[in-house]
């Protein structure tokens, strides 16, 4: 803790002899929460490395490294002319260098056990126990050579090395790839919890912000829900501040915890005798760390540093809450290694986070990401605020904690509207029902995966709430008749969110020939329309059938075959 302290006051934060008090006694605070552990994952490497490339410069690598490490070159073509000293010596060590020839297919894996299939000259498709060494029929690490390297995401997998024909680096890949060797571990950086998960259902696919955020390729659909692959996460942190409905969390700490940092920081600088709203300055611990440090001259002296490991695991519920508990601004630090794929799903997060800012009357630059490019006087417009600090306590539960602090927020907010339209894709808004076309199937509550949508069991009614819709689309792709529409916003009335109002209803059609009730007229009526050509409904009988209730149907069709009918026996829609 001291260490830390200590690291943040030599940063230079300015002169304020109160400011700097009252920091050292938030950052205190903060270190004094104590937090859930998460679970470890673990890697073993035994040095057999893979090099993909050209056959002088895989081997002229492989001489390099064949010392501290087993060696097999895939090499994507025959060198022509008279290979180097280098190239030669490594081929002439085959216990070290095992020398291929041929295409490679896929990469697949991490540390420890990648696996690539190999299409020899001859047609042959090889899997890795087919060519690699007996004992180890997997590749522990992978030196991809190749100017368009075989896996392209953002972040690769840990021990795979794609310099791409960057001799900067190539050099630093040489020189960390034989310290990969031994045993490593690493944090497990998220929770999943695939029951509130709104990624599919009945076969249909809704949510998939998660898969879309994330960098590594970690994510996939398993259908109705998603797998993370823990070897391939590097924690981002991008899946779980996406997440609409909590079901994907950090881990590293969780939000519980984290939450109650902030909230017990900002309490600390408040007793300490800082200046209202603080700024809570966002960075990570690696580049993040480094640009903290040229940019804290420059800052506001009532600016809080706050070391996360991944700066795309800041989500909503942390930037309201903080807000709620007293901050007077969220800084987000960007650095030139933050990923594309981050960078684009944490900007549009603030995209939907600033408009419900600006509606209650908070300035949208409360919520700042700091790009590589801009300097600490970007944030000179934040004033300071002085509001009530709330006192809610939070859990694991992201649309609980969101609930909490934007009712807060809106309390003490200077405006007071209805609501605020939103862009599309965000988690908040209405499902809107063309009733003209609605039949009221009911396949949209039958596919909600947070009950938003809900049928009335006796009666053909549905129902809606909007505080419990995430907008994952799967109502809109269930609906038969394409009635649903998504409609982003934020409705701040608490007793409005939280009461069902019905979206359609209609009488029951009742059975033709029992009275019990089992349809829609207008479910009948559009089937009737729908089969008005088909040869089996020309007579009365056939249409009326469909009037009935499935065991009324059956009956009637069975009765007619007992009287010596000739009609078809045709049981139709149940």
């Amino acid at each position: 803790m001291t260490e830390l302290l200590r690291l943040y006051d030599d940063l230079g934060f300015g002169e304020d002899a109160r400011a700097t008090a009252a920091r050292r006694a938030a950052l205190a605070a903060a270190l004094a929460v104590e937090v859930d552990p998460t679970s470890i994952v673990d890697y073993r490497s035994a040095g057999f490395l893979l090099i993909i490339g050209g056959e002088l410069d895989a081997l002229e690598c492989a001489d390099m490294l064949r010392s501290r490490l087993h060696c097999t070159v895939m090499a994507t073509n025959r060198h022509d002319g008279e290979l180097s000293e280098s190239a030669r010596s490594a081929l002439a060590d085959e216990g070290q260098v095992l020398m291929l020839h041929g295409e490679p297919g896929p990469i697949e894996g991490h540390l420890g056990r990648f696996s690539v299939r190999l299409r020899t000259p001859r047609g042959e498709d090889l899997a890795p126990a087919e060519f690699s060494r007996a004992d180890h029929p997997y590749f522990d690490l992978v030196l991809d050579l190749r100017r368009e390297p075989g896996l392209r995401m953002e972040l690769p997998p840990f021990g795979y090395y794609a310099p791409a024909g960057d001799a900067e680096r190539l050099a630093r890949a040489m020189d960390e790839i034989p310290q990969m060797t031994g045993e490593f571990e690493k944090p497990r950086f998220y929770h999943y919890n695939p029951d509130i998960c709104a990624h599919g259902d009945s076969g249909l696919t809704g949510c998939t912000r998660c898969i879309d955020a994330c960098p590594t390729g970690a994510i996939r659909s398993l259908g109705e829900q998603v797998e993370v692959d823990p070897y391939l996460c590097q924690g981002a942190g991008t899946c779980a501040s996406v997440c609409p409905s909590g079901a994907m969390i950090y881990a590293y700490p969780g939000p519980k915890d984290q939450i109650a940092r902030l909230r017990g920081m900002l309490q600390a600088y408040r007793d300490a005798g800082g200046e209202a709203g603080p700024l809570l300055v966002f960075h990570d611990d690696e580049a993040g760390e480094q640009r903290l440090r040229a940019l804290a001259p420059g800052l506001p002296v009532n600016s809080i540093p706050v070391r996360v490991a991944d700066i795309g695991s800041v989500g909503m519920d942390q930037w309201f809450s903080a807000l709620a508990y007293g901050a007077g601004g969220i800084v987000l630090i960007d650095t030139g290694e933050v990923p594309g794929t981050v960078r684009g799903a944490m900007q549009a997060q603030l995209d939907y986070a600033r408009p419900i800012l600006e509606a209650m009357g908070y300035s949208p630059q409360r919520l700042c990401w700091l790009d590589v490019h801009q300097q600490a006087d970007a944030l000179d417009g934040i004033d300071p605020l002085d509001i009530s600090a709330a006192s809610f306590d939070t859990f694991n539960e992201k649309r609980g904690t969101l609930r909490l602090a934007l009712d807060h927020l809106f309390e003490q907010g200077s405006a007071r509207p209805v609501e605020v339209n939103l862009p599309q894709g965000a988690p908040f808004g209405r499902v809107q029902v063309d009733t003209e076309a609605c039949t009221l199937c009911m396949s949209c509550p039958q596919v909600c995966p947070t009950r938003a949508l809900t049928d009335a069991g006796d009666k053909p009614q549905l129902s809606f709430t909007e505080d419990l819709c995430v907008q994952c689309g799967l109502c809109e792709v269930a609906c038969p008749e394409n009635a649903i529409t998504l409609d982003a916003r934020f409705l701040f009335d608490w007793e409005q969110r939280r009461r069902p109002r019905v979206l359609n209803e209609e009488e029951p059609f009742c059975c033709v020939s029992c009275g019990k009730p089992f349809a829609t007229a207008s479910v009948i009526q559009r089937m009737t329309q729908r089969l008005e050509g088909h040869h089996m409904f020309q007579t009365a009988e056939a249409v009326r059938r469909l009037q009935m209730c499935g065991d009324c149907r059956v009956v009637d069709m069975f009765q007619d075959d007992l009287e010596g009918g000739s009609k078809p026996r045709w049981f139709g829609p149940q």
